[in-house]
């Protein structure tokens, strides 16, 4: 049993109070802010507690040990990108499917570029906390969320549906990669998301039915 506890990645608890959930907040803000200052080796569950102003008793209310904060401050990456993409989707129902296209790239593209240097600390820590399994649900919602998009569109498409969803979600996925990989992500940022739009909106007006 102590076994289990000790390896036990996921949060003890839920927040239920005002303060419990600012505790939180400012617990998983501190994991990211000492990810990038000390990286994933050199942070510990003691740093986190000081840099939050919590005692570690606290923290420990909420997250067992480090892999248990790690994977939180993911979770909560992964939340506010598919926030983002639900209000792309409530707000381009009914329009063109060039334009769903284009504003689903832009909208990606600019949360996961929002801070560079988080994104790609928790992208890099994701294998050490069951973060793939994290990815693919949020990526299974998202392509969910982008099919119904696609069925308000107002011309005749010809290609499957959950077909286009995936191939638009992972045209963008590989951009976003590209630049978190890269040296100088905000340098290429603009070009990247310019030549992205094109792509997807090549791509999007392919997929529309032609009259004769």
């Amino acid at each position: 049993m102590a076994q289990r506890t000790a390896t036990r990645s996921e949060p003890r608890k839920t927040p239920v109070q005002a303060r419990s959930t600012a505790s939180v907040g400012a617990i998983l803000e501190a994991t990211v802010q000492l990810l990038l200052r000390v990286g994933k080796e050199k942070l510990t569950t003691t740093l986190v507690a000081k840099r939050a102003g919590v005692s570690v008793g606290t923290l420990y209310q909420y997250f067992p040990n480090k892999s248990a904060l790690l994977q939180a401050a993911l979770r909560l990456h992964v939340k506010e990108i598919v926030a983002e993409v639900d209000k792309v989707c409530v707000a381009q129902r009914g329009q063109p499917v060039e334009q769903m296209a284009e504003a689903l790239a832009v909208a990606f593209l600019a949360v996961k570029m929002r801070d560079p240097r988080k994104s790609r600390a928790l992208y890099a820590v994701s294998s050490d906390v069951d973060g793939m399994k994290i990815t693919a649900a949020a990526e299974a919602r998202v392509k969910q969320e982008i099919v119904g998009l696609l069925e308000s569109a107002p011309e005749l498409l010809t290609t499957d549906l959950v077909l286009m969803a995936t191939v638009l979600q992972s045209t963008i996925a590989g951009v976003k990669r590209q630049l978190l990989e890269s040296d100088m992500p905000e340098a290429q940022f603009e070009v990247m998301q310019r030549e992205l739009v094109l792509v997807v909106r090549g791509y999007a007006q392919a997929c529309v039915a032609q009259s004769r």
